[in-house]
């Protein structure tokens, strides 16, 4: 870069020869502007104004610029000579011995014209950023700071944007031997481009330390990796080559190639990490690289995580801990064996070169300080932003354990907390907020996370006095607060470790945080019929409930996902009222089958998730909510807990919303691994060996026949013969809206007229009916209603995308506008209709949009809205606890057939089984639906009414003949 004193040289330089330039011309002007004199004497001046000039002055300004241009050059040209002999020698000198092995001389030429471009300012906070994209479509970020200061590399992280349809496919950092330059390098590769694989020839060194080892040349060297011919063989060796880069093979030291084909061969069929830490020798070339401190390798393996994810949190733990990332490298190894339809599967290998940033750290890896290090990189990917927020920046005193502990009681309270007061703790983030915002408070909330810590470490647990003395002398502290919310929030905290009988905090391969609770503290209302157990858990985006109204229950498992942070508060502070009411009014609809009512509800923190990440969010949310259950319930694990509930658990779930195919298959294959008893049974409607739902349409089979009965008793209308007309929500490309459309054409194809139809992407009407075999299409296709071809419209029809205005507002009203003859809601979030709005569904004369709603969705309406409906309009409900019971009578066969049938048997016989479980749904559908209508007639009452007393006396009959056991009537509700 040019100096101050040479720049205002060359400027004064510059200067001179244009102010002569300036008299030259202005004399010039002069001369031919003078009317006074004559021909002869004005030339006679000009000439010997010519002669006076000389030869090398510019007489133009095109001629001043031309030569002024070659004097910048030639100044920039030396000075870059100059900068040239002064840096390349420092550059060969400084940079570490691996830059110069990983990166291509022509990245390398790059590199050292942008440093010679800042070299003058390296004592400055300088940072450039290159970035460059390359033919096969990858992308490049390269930064280069001036310093190298500890938590560099976590700040330039925090800035990383990920290109579009890109992922981060290696990292490369370097720091200069004399701790002037930082060289970090990202780069991101095209989502499912072709990637280059490394040959024999790139594994050529491995190959013969592979060798050496093999021969037994490193036998008592304790850093030599042990020969395994499992994953050292030559078709292993090749396995993996197959999946890696060239570079990646080339260039990594041959030692630490195998130690890491190891990690990757042990994390790879599941979702766990591993994390390895070596102590380097101080003569080591790594060493004398970093500055000849103490120093350790740090080597990472995670399955099925996002690269960058696991590079920031790891780096943000990492700096925290006063330690400086000398070096690192990032690579992601594909994993076809765990790849799904919709992921591809990867194993990230991420290797860290750390010194200390202060005396006294200890990086000997038997040591306190890196075995805590190890355990916290290793449960990186799993930590929510909240507690790595908490733990490592707000209060770094009160480290991840104690974070997690209290976001975790922070989110599990904000549903009763807000019912006390919407105001003061509207969402999970201003109870946080709150707790961290006094030293005090947070003062309290780091002993309540240690009171929970103490009262459930297997190593030395508390014993019941002192946690009840212990307990006593908080409360007491808390009470004193004058600070009437936080006062609140804290006694709430504390109440919850009071209710806490198993945790999984100290398993160590724990994905999530589990609790399994007492009841009351999530149901504080005496009158409330009380759940058998409850269960939450707590990860990475969300936070989960399950609840269950017996020992031995079934229910589905749904994912909630809200569009902004706003949904996603309120969405929070109703989460476990969801759940309960889900999960008893599945408890009123399991009167045909021997298990109670049970559901399950993942909340995802979508609108803090970037777009295209939030699908793998999702998926990852399936799996720490499963596996952490799993370690609550599974025999095994329990006996490595604090246990004080001291009983096995059973748990069954089903799909539910948004619950995929590859989550099914997941779940059910970690139960197996695990250890659960018959892990088929763990989750239903599997694929190969189960009855999948939307597979069948066995939810919707059963309210085709609710519908049918319904039309003829309460329209009197035959559904054979007579037209009617139906509107419904959920979208042609979910399980019961889709196979609704597909039963009704199939059964009613001449009578039937779809009149409207909402899901979350848009709304299609028409009053003569939407076309049959445009739905079906949508249905074929899995396409959502916006997808509707306009010209399958008639001339009053319309189609919209909800991402309008206009189409937003007709897709929410849809089902209070269209005139039908019935409306299924067969989809949508819970309590759609109620108190406040079901005045909509009836017009002016209090008449109906439609006289018969059929509810193939649970709790899309509340009671009180059923009520008024009724009451005001006469409309005649189908409650959902009979209408679409026919999906867990399925699950359950399912179960059953799993206890009884090996996969091979079942899958020989499964046809046969699945027209008979067709059969019977119908079947149990059209006798509780005929006696639901018979009972109406004969006494007073609404529907919904007559629908519970039918579940109350199926279920308390049932109960008495499993049971027959007195300890049961506590948990017989009805």
């Amino acid at each position: 870069m040019i100096s101050a004193s040479r720049l205002r040289s060359s400027i004064q330089n510059i200067n001179r020869a244009s102010a002569n330039s300036v008299k030259a011309f202005l004399s010039r002007k002069r001369l031919s502007s003078t009317k006074d004199l004559g021909t002869s004497a004005a030339n006679s001046l000009q000439n010997e104004a010519r002669s006076d000039m000389k030869s090398w002055i510019p007489l133009t300004n095109l001629e001043l610029q031309r030569i002024t241009t070659q004097s910048l050059i030639h100044e920039v040209a030396e000075q870059q000579r100059e900068l040239a002999a002064k840096v390349v020698p420092w550059f060969l000198k400084n940079m570490p011995a691996s830059y110069f092995r990983r990166i291509p001389e022509n990245i390398r030429s790059q590199h050292v014209k942008a440093i010679a471009a800042i070299h003058d300012l390296m004592h400055s906070d300088l940072s450039l950023k290159i970035e460059t994209k390359s033919n096969d479509g990858s992308h490049t970020i390269t930064y280069i700071a001036s310093q190298t200061k500890s938590g560099i590399l976590y700040t330039q992280i925090q800035g990383l944007t990920c290109p579009l349809n890109c992922e981060l496919s290696s990292v490369q950092v370097f720091s200069s031997l004399d701790g002037e330059l930082a060289l970090n390098i990202f780069t991101f590769q095209t989502l499912n481009a072709g990637k280059k694989i490394a040959t024999a020839d790139d594994m050529s060194v491995v190959k013969a330390y592979l060798n050496d080892l093999k021969a037994g040349k490193f036998v008592g060297q304790p850093e030599a990796p042990i020969y395994d011919d499992s994953i050292y063989s030559d078709d292993a060796m090749d396995f993996f080559r197959q999946r890696i880069r060239p570079d990646y093979a080339a260039n990594c030291d041959p030692r630490r190639f195998l130690l890491m084909r190891k990690m990757y061969e042990q994390v790879r069929n599941n979702d766990a990490a591993m994390v390895q830490c070596e102590l380097i020798s101080p003569q080591s070339a790594d060493a004398l690289a970093a500055g000849g401190a103490q120093n350790a390798w740090i080597t990472i393996a995670s399955a099925n995580v996002i690269p960058e994810v696991l590079l920031r949190l790891c780096s943000a733990i990492i700096s925290s801990r006063q330690l400086h990332i000398n070096r690192a490298n990032l690579d992601s190894i594909d994993n076809p064996e765990s790849s799904s339809p919709e992921l591809n599967g990867n194993v990230t290998m991420l290797r860290l070169l750390v010194s200390a940033n202060k005396e006294g750290i200890d990086l000997n890896p038997e040591g306190e300080f890196m075995s805590i290090l190890r355990r916290d990189l290793k449960r990186a990917k799993w930590l929510d932003n909240e507690t790595t927020d908490l733990g490592l920046h707000k209060f770094p005193s009160l480290g991840l354990d104690r974070a997690e502990v209290i976001t975790a009681l922070c989110s599990m309270i904000h549903g009763p907390l807000y019912k006390q007061n919407s105001q003061a703790y509207a969402s999970i983030k201003s109870i946080i907020q709150l707790i961290n915002s006094n030293p005090k408070i947070i003062g309290m909330a780091e002993e309540i996370a240690s009171l929970f810590l103490q009262r459930f470490n297997p190593a030395g647990s508390i014993s019941d006095e002192v946690f009840a003395a212990k307990y006593k002398e908080l409360y007491e502290k808390i009470q004193v607060l004058h600070f009437d919310a936080a006062e609140v929030a804290l006694t709430k905290m504390l109440e919850v470790v009071q209710s806490v009988l198993r945790t999984n905090f100290f398993s160590e391969d724990r994905y999530a945080l589990s609790m399994r609770v007492k009841p009351t503290i999530m149901v504080s209302n005496p009158a409330a019929v009380m759940p058998f157990g409850v269960f939450f858990i707590h990860g990475r985006h969300f936070n989960a409930f399950h609840c269950r109204f017996r020992d031995i229950a079934r229910g589905g498992l749904r994912i909630v996902t809200p569009q902004n942070s706003d949904q996603f508060a309120l969405e929070s502070s109703r989460q476990f009222d969801e759940a309960y009411s889900l999960s008893y009014a599945q408890q009123l609809k399991n009167k045909d089958i021997p298990e109670g009512g049970a559901k399950g509800v993942i909340l995802v923190n979508t609108p803090s998730i970037e777009v295209n990440k939030r699908f793998f969010a999702m998926r990852k949310a399936v799996k720490g909510f499963a596996d952490s259950m799993l370690d609550l319930i599974v025999k095994d694990s329990i006996t490595n807990l604090v246990d004080l509930y001291g009983k096995e658990e059973l748990i069954y779930l089903g799909p539910d919303e948004q619950i995929i195919p590859s989550d099914i298959d997941w779940i059910t294959q970690r139960a197996g691994e695990r250890g659960y008893p018959i892990p088929a049974a763990f989750m239903s409607s599997k694929k190969d060996a189960g009855f999948n739902h939307k597979e069948f349409g066995v939810t919707s089979e059963g309210i085709v026949v609710y519908l049918d009965v319904a039309l003829r008793q309460a329209l009197h209308i035959n559904p054979k013969t007579d037209n009617f007309t139906i509107k419904l929500t959920g979208g042609p490309d979910g399980d019961v809206a889709g196979n609704l459309i597909r039963i009704l054409f199939r059964d009613y194809r001449d009578t039937c007229k779809v009149v409207g139809i909402a899901d979350g992407f848009g709304v299609a009407e028409d009053p003569n009916g939407l076309d049959p075999d445009e739905l079906l299409r949508l249905v074929a296709e899995s396409l959502p209603i916006s997808s509707y071809s306009k010209d399958k419209l008639s001339a009053t029809g319309v189609a919209m995308s909800a991402n309008s205005d206009e189409g937003a507002i007709r897709r929410n009203s849809m089902h209070f506008r269209v005139k039908s003859d019935a409306f299924i809601p067969a989809g949508g979030r819970p309590n759609t209709i109620n108190s406040d709005n079901w005045h909509l569904f009836l017009d002016e004369n209090k008449k109906p949009s439609s006289p018969l709603i059929v509810e193939g969705a649970n709790i899309f309406i509340t009671a009180d809205a059923r009520t008024k409906l009724f009451e005001n309009g006469k409309v005649a409900i189908v409650k959902d606890s009979s209408a679409n019971k026919c999906g867990v009578i399925t699950s359950s066969c399912e179960v059953a057939a799993s206890m009884l049938l090996s996969k091979e048997e079942f899958m020989s016989i499964k046809q046969e089984l699945v027209q008979d479980v067709l059969h019977n749904l119908r079947n149990l559908a059209r006798l509780e639906g005929e006696l639901l209508f018979r009972e109406y007639k004969n006494y007073p009452g609404q529907l919904p009414q007559f629908s519970e007393r039918i579940s109350f006396a199926i279920a308390k009959v049932n109960n008495i003949s499993a049971l027959r056991n007195p300890q049961w009537n506590a948990f017989i509700y009805f």
